[in-house]
């Protein structure tokens, strides 16, 4: 017999903005609590604040220290373990947060053959512009992005204190961008047990 546990999708939810006083939190949060309402997920919430990455880099085939090694495996060992994620991000000069470069560019087969859906808020575009910028740059390590996001322009009038959206048409977005999830995350999960995903 299953157990129910192992057969959800594990879905890390990565907060992209290390900024003070940024809205990450509040809504990977409420992402979250969707999530916990299915039975065929369960999210890790990957605060990129908490995991800081070094941001320089060692040459194309240099050994990297003990000390960064050790820096790095906190968060590669979580990305490793995700059938799939979600990206909370903002919209920062028409593109998403250099902490999410970075943590995307010191990965590889952590992100190989696995999906991603966004959640993304902002001004009047509610960071939709740096959505497609990661579509582009996850494509180039192996990730398959779904169609569907959600967004939040002008997001500071769309949460209560609580945390909660106040526009239900939020909720019926997120419930879409996860069902997309949810079918390409089984789908690759079940794909990679009968061959192997090859870069």
């Amino acid at each position: 017999m299953t157990d129910p546990e192992n057969a959800r999708l594990q879905v890390a939810v990565i907060i992209g903005s290390i900024r003070n006083g940024r809205f990450g939190p509040v809504v990977a949060d409420w992402v979250i609590s969707h999530i916990a309402q299915r039975e065929d997920m369960a999210a890790d919430r990957v605060d990129l604040l908490e995991t800081p990455l070094p941001v320089h880099m060692p040459a194309f085939g240099e050994v990297p220290s003990d000390e960064v090694r050790e820096k790095v495996g906190a968060l590669s060992s979580r990305l490793a373990a995700a059938d799939a994620f979600v990206i909370v991000t903002p919209e920062y000069n028409h593109s998403y947060p250099a902490s999410l470069k970075n943590a995307i560019d010191w990965h590889n087969e952590q992100w190989h053959a696995k999906p991603v859906g966004f959640v993304s808020y902002g001004g009047v575009s509610g960071g939709l512009r740096a959505v497609e910028h990661l579509r582009v740059v996850l494509a180039e390590v192996h990730a398959v992005t779904v169609r569907n996001t959600v967004s939040f322009a002008n997001y500071g009038q769309l949460f209560d204190a609580e945390g909660k959206t106040t526009d239900p048409a939020s909720d019926v977005a997120a419930k879409a961008m996860l069902d997309q999830l949810a079918w390409w995350g089984q789908a690759l999960r079940d794909a990679k047990k009968t061959r192997p995903y090859t870069a």
